[in-house]
């Protein structure tokens, strides 16, 4: 059976896209180092930890649909001159107005009576000013994750600023991001073990082929597929549920 990596549907082996939502799957190919059936989209072969040269092959990219050319409906028609002015378009008259009679000039030309003390604000004090209005800085809080080990009762914060983060112990090939090699039972996770990917605050963990296995949430997880992690989710690196984690995040 193929999991599908974006509903987890399971799917019958030769499948090429889900039967639930129609998303690719990946495909068995072999390792060109050792031959070994890895799936296509496996970072590294589970058996010599050799880089998978088919990972990804089985997306397509998109070209993007380059917008329609303009049409002539599209195109405004260009507007007519307005017509020149007609000699029935000017005023006849010229004429000035006529100036202004005795009649049309005010007979008072007394001054307007002073400003009485009723007339006058009582209250000349000067006016508050206003209230400064104080902006609340807006702070950004960005999540955390981490990995809680059962065993011990420790806390695994996750490294930030990075897109992929290796889980295993020290080797010369992929040296890991989470050193899990001071854990007890450490002997079961293999030096090149699983991927933790962030992908815009959404984390998913992929087994790259590891030895003995990686399990969510009791559930075997194949290796090249990818599980959405989710707070509360519980990770076992290795079989016999010695090597535990619980995802968090804060």
């Amino acid at each position: 059976m193929i999991t599908c990596p974006n509903c987890e549907h399971q799917n019958p082996d030769g499948a090429i896209q889900c039967e639930a939502c129609f998303t690719p799957l990946p495909q068995v190919v072999n390792c060109g180092n050792c031959g070994q059936p890895l799936l296509s989209n496996a970072t590294f072969c589970g058996e010599c930890g050799a880089a998978n040269p088919f990972q990804g092959s089985t997306e397509a990219e998109e070209s993007p649909s380059s917008p329609p050319p303009p049409t002539s409906s599209s195109i405004p028609e260009s507007s007519s001159p307005p017509p020149p002015p007609t000699s029935s378009n000017i005023s006849e008259s010229s004429s000035p107005p006529p100036p202004p009679t005795s009649s049309n000039i005010s007979e008072s030309s007394s001054p307007p009576p002073p400003p009485t003390s009723s007339n006058i604000s009582e209250s000349s004090s000067p006016p508050s000013p206003p209230t400064p209005v104080t902006s609340a800085r807006t702070q950004l809080q960005t999540q955390t994750a981490s990995l809680l080990h059962l065993q011990t009762d420790t806390k695994l914060e996750l490294p930030q600023g990075l897109d992929i983060i290796h889980v295993g112990k020290p080797n010369d090939q992929i040296p890991p991001n989470l050193d899990v090699s001071g854990l007890p039972d450490s002997d079961v996770v293999s030096r090149i073990h699983a991927d933790i990917r962030n992908e815009a605050g959404i984390f998913y963990i992929e087994d790259v082929g590891s030895s003995n296995g990686t399990y969510i949430n009791y559930n075997a997880l194949p290796p090249g597929n990818r599980h959405r992690l989710r707070p509360g989710d519980r990770i076992s690196l290795g079989k016999g549920d010695l090597v535990t984690f619980i995802f968090q995040l804060s």
